[in-house]
């Protein structure tokens, strides 16, 4: 056959062909009008070529495998050379994996250093670095409306739950003690080296879970003058996750994690879907002696919820 037919048969150029042939690795026989005649044992071996290069096996290093076929295997992997091919290839590979995992492990610390480094602590540090203001929201997020499903909670009691907290600790939350307590939960606090869920801001009240956070840290001593005895945050990220939330953002007060929705069970709370995974919707609660004084849902915009609940405590004194 030509070398067109070769090639378009091994689904490779005729330039990769000609290359193989300088090397010794197809011998095609020669016509008296002076044209190439390849064969199928030439067609199959720059097949082979092709396979083995795909899994990174460079053109020169293909001949024990080559020679195999030569000798009359069915395949070309059937010799002890071409498994020795196989492990020189893997070790290489994994040499170059070790060594691209160290840089990536090196620029993600380099990266989760420089954001907490340079993470706006206040309007006033902001202003003084003239960093990006992360309590502005992008403009144009959709507002969300009050779909009912919180009304069933307001003198609610607080169902007999124990969750983790950053602090290390565990906090009862149908025993916080005496006085109000406020627990916001929210969906999701990203960082800067992990991405949102594809189409977050498209759904309304997802986005914003840091500058609710900020704010309640901006407004902390505030809500405890007002008479809050406490404020957690909740989401279902992992107490690890949540608690270098905690320092990157130099929260006040703790965060509590609820993998497992077992809140959202209780008091069959709001959630929703984004990117394959669940969380919660953004609500939250002022309990006291152990119930539910007081709802907000929906909440918007979340950059200035703790005053909204810092407005409200000052309002309804306990």
């Amino acid at each position: 056959m030509k070398i067109s037919e070769l090639a378009r048969k091994a689904k490779v150029s005729t330039k990769a062909v000609r290359y193989y042939e300088s090397l010794g690795l197809v011998t095609p026989v020669r016509l008296d009008n002076g044209y190439r005649d390849y064969s199928a044992d030439d067609l199959r071996r720059v097949r082979e070529i092709r396979a083995l290069s795909r899994l990174g096996i460079s053109v020169d290093r293909t001949r024990p495998f080559l020679e195999c076929l030569d000798v009359g295997h069915e395949h070309a992997d059937d010799c002890p050379s071409s498994l020795a091919g196989y492990r020189a290839a893997i070790d290489e590979l994994t040499t170059r994996i070790d060594a691209l995992t160290e840089r990536r492990t090196e620029l993600i610390a380099r990266l989760r250093s420089a954001a907490a480094r340079n993470f706006p602590l206040s309007p006033r540090d902001q202003e003084r670095t003239k960093m990006t203001n992360l309590y502005e929201l992008p403009a144009g997020l959709p507002v969300p409306e009050d779909d009912g499903a919180a009304r069933h909670l307001a003198a609610t009691a607080v169902p007999e739950l124990t969750l983790p907290s950053t602090t290390g600790e565990t906090v009862r939350l149908h025993d916080l003690g005496e006085g109000r307590h406020v627990l916001y939960v929210f969906p999701l606090i990203g960082t800067p080296d992990v991405d949102l869920p594809r189409g977050w801001d498209d759904i309304p009240g997802a986005r914003g879970c840091t500058p609710e956070a900020c704010d309640f840290r901006d407004h902390y001593e505030d809500l405890t003058a007002a008479g809050a005895a406490s404020v957690h945050g909740m989401s279902v990220q992992t107490t690890d996750y949540l608690r270098g939330v905690v320092d990157r953002l130099r929260l006040p007060y703790a965060m509590l994690s609820d993998t497992e929705f077992r809140l959202a069970k209780a008091l069959e709370l709001p959630t929703f879907e984004a990117g394959g995974e669940r969380f919660y919707r953004r609500l939250t609660f002022v309990i006291r002696a152990g119930k539910i004084e007081h709802v907000f849902y929906p909440i918007f915009p979340p950059n200035e919820h703790a005053q909204q609940v810092l407005a409200w405590l000052k309002s309804n004194p306990a």
